[in-house]
């Protein structure tokens, strides 16, 4: 070779090399600890993910199929979820065996070593211990590419097991050919009706060696229980198999075209096309550093939020849509998979910098979504709405591409749907609209929803204003400022509130179903929409700066509720889980950048490292990775919905961002830089001439606090009106059970409290000048007996129902035992004594249960009923064996309640009645929560 070309040939090496940020990728991390990744192969927004499954059982570590602790592989399915909590896809699973094939998963799964695993991006393999198997996989966007090497010679097999996994619901499996397949499959887990078509192509003749479903005419295999199939060949020692497999959401006919996308048989070829593709989109973004574990930590993080969402489309741009109806997408591609809780924060931000094209994409998507469902997704799989975690943050997608001028939607259209998400009456909304919060009595999670709503709303503002809505900007604009109204002033919390007063006792700490994932401190700095506003609430800068540092000093221990999201704690800190991502932010406000840089680079060293358990916490479709790609860079999204960046000091010496026009922006560690920075806004200049990202807020005057001992009484009860400014003025009425209110058509002004002997609903409201809050209510209850009851069980903390009186109250609890009325007891039966405080004639005595099976709540197996005069000698006046009720379904995962009860044939005289129901005991088999116990949930015993 010439010496020219010698140099020519080693220039274009180290260019070459230079670009090769896949390298840098090692998808093994978060596949340890609780980041629930998974190694396999895939492209960037791909439909395929080709990865092994070590967890068949849908378990809390098992969510993304594989677990780096396990040392068996039962198989390699084609769609998994990037770090999720919740288990699904798991579809369409191929694994070679040698010998007798068997569809017994306990026989066909192979041991393996990490020693013989490798994974890097677009890239599996791993060496089935068991026969002897070299596999390796690759992808393209909607093909699943296998190798498989038969280290010794014999009968070689290849099992397609349909039941891999989640529920099959319909399966069906067609023989085109000795070389090609076709298959459907129907299942249901999280998403509960989701359809995956495949065409599978060998590049050598196999025959069908077994098969376990129904057979019918021209090669046709169904089932609807269980459908599994093996295809076989003698093959040599040192032999390949090569298969393809094209996935398509439509139809059978969507899955032959998608298989054009590899049309030869040369693996290598295509694993270079799909470097070459990671290649593309990790380029978007260069970093330098000496420091290789950073390098892999900050690659496999960005590879990570390029995981999804998924192409959900064939390839002339068919899809399945909300209505379950196949349609075209036509001038946008359609994606699914929308984690929007938690990548609202920080992934979705990050594709505005880097993919403004998908960014218009997926709000096309939940466009569509809301033309073909009614409204815009929560957390969407599979064409399928999972209503999994709380808010509508499609809202904030939409808000944040809109001020930030990307184009390529219909913003009317965008904010017609946004409007409508936010006017529904479920979830709460409804007593949110009403009464400027969402009480215990209204809904569960009852604070986290009412500050996400708010958030929500300001986001709609901002759509409102930038297309003139003034009236709607104005109405959504002070609906932002609910937060007000469950923040407590005198402790500096957001708390939740029960009949129009706080509930108590309150413990900052505690995880309880009045928050989503989390605690009173995990979500008391959740107001970005207006952080000057609560700066304010808290008492100014000084006092704010003073209880973020409360947070992250305080000792590290949650009480209430383990939750297993709740980790990485600093404090009561918890990156692990998404409502904490913006909190070391918030130093910048107060005039602390110091703190900022200090915190975010605390979390950058100590819960991202080059290892499998190197996430903190669960990945969650990329916001794990997201705060990890713009913490290190410098930059944070704090309030989304504004062109504006929260600066911090970079991690790297250099961060080059390389934008869809070819034009970037470099931001070095050594750059001068303010704290706050817009950075790629497109219409920076019309923004600027707007207060659009510059906080302005219709302030509300928060609504009145009624607080009383209890929400039921015996004899009076004496109610107290309260308000979180001295110059406000109280205004109420009251309304009773005979029809009764203080004055008719007007509102008193309060002065002292309020003593009531009826059941009472008190109005009020408060007046500040010309202003006044939204008005409230309360309702007390007389109880309609004076019974005492002594529990013998110990119910949990979490679930007390206001106390043991909360037994015999006369309220009885609803379906949404989350919002607290019912008394649960777990591992344990239920035993209690009632006190009729005199010997009375009885005639029955009822109890009322709940059952929720997939919270572990079930009706007891047997209730029976006995009466005393001296609270010593009981006899026993009746039974139910509830075990053997038809209606009763220990399986049925619908929440109802039920109220079982005994009728005298004969009046009985007794003094003391004792209840005793027995608890289900340990959940079985067929149960998710396998080995557990069950809970016994009751609210209220009935005796006449």
């Amino acid at each position: 070779m010439k010496p020219f070309l010698i140099a020519l040939a080693f220039l274009t090496t180290i260019i070459s090399q230079a670009q090769d940020f896949a390298k840098h990728v090692n998808p093994f991390i978060g596949t340890g600890g609780h980041g629930h990744t998974f190694p396999g192969a895939t492209l960037p927004y791909g439909m395929v993910q080709l990865s092994p499954d070590t967890r068949i059982d849908g378990s809390w570590d098992g969510c993304g199929g594989y677990h780096y602790s396990d040392n068996v592989i039962y198989g390699f399915s084609h769609t998994h979820l990037n770090g999720t909590g919740v288990s699904d896809y798991g579809d369409i699973m191929l694994m070679p065996t040698m010998g007798e094939p068997s569809f017994d998963n306990k026989v066909y799964s192979s041991n393996f070593s990490h020693d013989n695993e490798k994974a890097s991006a677009g890239f599996y393999s791993v060496k089935l211990d068991k026969h002897n198997i070299d596999v390796r996989l690759t992808t393209s966007t909607r093909v699943g590419f296998h190798e498989y090497t038969f280290k010794k010679a014999g009968q070689a097999n290849i099992i397609l097991d349909l039941n891999h996994r989640d529920k099959l619901l319909e399966g069906r499996i067609r023989v085109v050919d000795n070389k090609t397949i076709e298959v459907l499959r129907r299942s249901e887990a999280w998403a509960r009706d989701q359809y995956v078509y495949a065409r599978i192509e060998f590049n050598v003749p196999l025959k069908i060696s077994n098969a376990r479903g129904k057979n019918k005419p021209k090669d046709l295999y169904t089932g609807d229980e269980e459908l599994k199939i093996s295809f076989s060949k003698q093959v040599k020692k040192g032999e390949k198999i090569l298969v393809k497999v094209s996935l398509s959401p439509t139809s059978y006919e969507g899955a032959k075209l998608n298989s054009s996308e590899i049309k030869h048989w040369d693996f290598n070829k295509a694993h270079k096309a799909a470097i070459a593709l990671w290649n593309k989109e990790l380029s978007k973004i260069e970093v330098t550093s000496d420091d290789k574990d950073k390098l892999a930590i900050f690659y496999t993080a960005l590879y990570h939020t390029m995981m999804q969402p998924n192409i959900a489309q064939d390839l002339d741009g068919k899809y399945r849509g909300r209505d379950n109806q196949i349609h075209v997408a036509e001038g946008f591609d359609y994606y699914t998979v929308f984690s929007l809780w938690d990548t609202f924060r920080g992934a979705h931000p990050l594709y505005t910098l880097i993919d403004k094209k998908r960014t218009s994409d997926y709000i096309n998507t939940f466009l569509k979504q809301y033309e073909q469902g009614g409204r815009l997704p929560v957390w969407e799989l599979a064409s399928n709405e999972t209503d999994c975690m709380i808010g509508y943050h499609s809202v904030s997608v939409i808000a944040d591409a809109m001020v930030k001028g990307i184009k390529g939607f219909d913003y009317e259209k965008a904010f017609e749907a946004s409007k409508a998400s936010a006017m529904r009456d479920v979830l709460g909304l409804d007593a949110y609209k009403k009464n400027g919060f969402i009480s215990i009595d209204d809904e569960h999670e009852s604070v986290s929803k009412t500050l996400e709503y708010a958030y929500d709303d300001w986001c709609i503002a901002q759509m409102a204003l930038l297309l003139n809505k003034q009236e709607d900007y104005q109405y959504f604009m002070k609906r932002s400022q609910n937060w007000k109204n469950i923040f407590d002033r005198e402790t500096g919390f957001m708390r939740p509130k029960k009949n129009g007063g706080w509930d108590k006792p309150f413990d900052p700490r505690e995880v309880n179903n009045n928050f989503t994932e989390g605690n009173s401190w995990q979500y008391s700095f959740f107001v970005p929409q207006d952080i000057y506003g609560m700066i304010e609430a808290y008492g100014g800068p000084e006092k704010f700066e003073a209880k973020l540092d409360e947070m992250f000093n305080s000792e590290s221990k949650t009480t209430g509720r383990e939750q297993v999201d709740v980790t990485g704690l600093i404090g009561q800190y918890a990156h692990g889980n998404e409502p904490s991502h913006h909190m070391a932010y918030l130093y910048n406000y107060v005039g602390k950048p110091e703190k900022t840089n200090a915190k975010v680079k605390y979390i950058l060293d100590k819960f991202y490292t080059n290892t499998p358990d190197g996430l903190i916490g669960n990945e969650d479709c990329g916001q794990m990775s997201a705060w990890y790609v713009l913490s290190s860079m410098g930059i944070y999204s704090v309030t989304p919905g504004k062109p504006l960046w929260n600066r911090t000091k970079p991690y790297f010496d250099n961060s080059k961002i390389i934008f869809e026009d070819n034009t970037s922006k470099i931001i070095s560690k050594n750059d001068e830089f303010k704290y706050f920075e817009v950075i790629a806004s497109e219409n920076l200049s019309s923004l600027l001439n707007t207060n659009v990202y510059i906080q302005s807020r219709n302030s509300i005057i928060p609504v009145p606090v009624i607080q009383s001992e209890s929400k039921a009484f015996k004899d009076n009860l004496k109610i107290e009106l309260k308000s979180q400014n001295s110059e406000d003025k109280i205004y109420y009425w009251t309304y009773n059970e005979d029809g009764q209110n203080n004055i008719v058509g007007v509102s008193l002004l309060y002065k002292k409290p309020i003593e009531i002997t009826k059941t009472t609903t008190i109005y009020a409201f408060v007046k500040n000048g010309a202003t006044a809050s939204d008005t409230i209510s309360a309702t007390f209850f007389k109880k309609p007996n004076n019974y005492s009851i002594n529990i013998k069980s110990v119910y949990n903390p979490q679930y007390h129902a206001g106390g043991p009186e909360g037994l015999l109250d006369g309220i009885l609890g609803t379906e949404n035992w989350r919002k607290g009325d019912w008394q649960g007891y777990q591992s344990q039966d239920f035993e209690a004594v009632v006190d009729l405080k005199e010997v009375k004639e009885l005639y029955s005595f009822k109890a009322n249960f709940l059952q929720d099976s997939r919270s572990w709540i079930l009706m007891p197996t047997y209730l029976e009923f006995f009466i005393s005069t001296d609270n010593v000698n009981f006899t026993s006046v009746g039974s139910l064996d509830i075990a053997k009720y038809s209606e009763i379904d220990p399986k049925d995962e619908n929440s109802f309640t039920r109220e079982f009860g005994v009728l005298l044939d004969k009046k009985k005289t007794a003094r003391y009645v004792k209840v005793i129901a027995k608890n289900f005991g340990k959940l079985p088999e067929w149960h998710q929560g396998f080995g557990g116990d069950a809970f016994i949930f009751i609210d209220e015993i009935t005796i006449k």
